[in-house]
């Protein structure tokens, strides 16, 4: 059924072969920072973390994280260019810990578990992310022209594709993954927890209910 869609401008996944881990900022910054830049670096982004814990990412501008970290404002423009890169290197940062631990990390989110219990990992995970990481998520949220073609999202459609096409061989994995990512969808969870007042733990049972009807018995 798959082949009845247009190919998917994504990377295609073989069963059993390592997925890399994608960087959403520059290629090879931060490897190659001296180690006083790195640790300025770090606190630089725990600053603005903590900002928009407390304040929302709309509170978060060059010179309130200059003042968070205790050093200049030109130390923040340098490191970061403006406040689109840093609100893209603390994302940067997110995305990386919740790509090494589905690609790399211990079961039922990572390798060595059955691919449905991974299915239901990966949504529970995505789903905590969001509601811990909301304004940021939201401020990071591309247009409609890119929302789905952002390096990010291809990568968790190709993770939940390759989990599907084990747990569903013969369905549509292709469209079926984007219909599951809609589910994790910051701006769905925005409404339905900030607007809504659903529990977080609703939502998580929702998915895992979600799982199990899309795979079955």
């Amino acid at each position: 059924m798959s082949s009845l869609l247009p190919p998917c401008p994504e990377p295609e996944e073989k069963i059993g072969e390592p997925q890399q881990l994608l960087q959403l900022g520059p290629a090879g910054d931060e490897p190659c920072l001296r180690a006083d830049a790195a640790r300025n670096r770090a606190r630089l982004l725990d600053a603005a973390a903590r900002l928009i814990a407390e304040h929302g990412a709309a509170g978060v501008t060059m010179e309130a994280v200059a003042a968070a970290a205790n050093v200049g404002k030109g130390t923040v423009f340098r490191r970061f260019g403006d406040r689109t890169g840093l609100l893209t290197a603390l994302l940067d940062h997110s995305e990386q810990k919740m790509q090494a631990a589905f690609l790399s990390g211990p079961p039922p989110l990572g390798p060595g578990a059955p691919p449905v219990e991974r299915l239901r990992a990966f949504g529970i995970t995505m789903l905590r992310r969001a509601v811990d990481e909301l304004d940021l998520l939201l401020a990071a949220e591309a247009g409609p022209d890119r929302r789905h073609s952002v390096p990010a999202r291809r990568v968790h459609h190709s993770h939940l594709t390759l989990l599907l096409r084990q747990a569903l061989p013969g369905a549509d994995h292709e469209l079926l993954a984007h219909t599951l990512i809609g589910a994790l969808d910051p701006v769905l969870v925005h409404h339905l927890t900030r607007q809504c007042g659903v529990p977080l733990g609703r939502l998580e049972a929702g998915w895992s209910d979600l799982i199990d009807r899309v795979t079955g018995p």
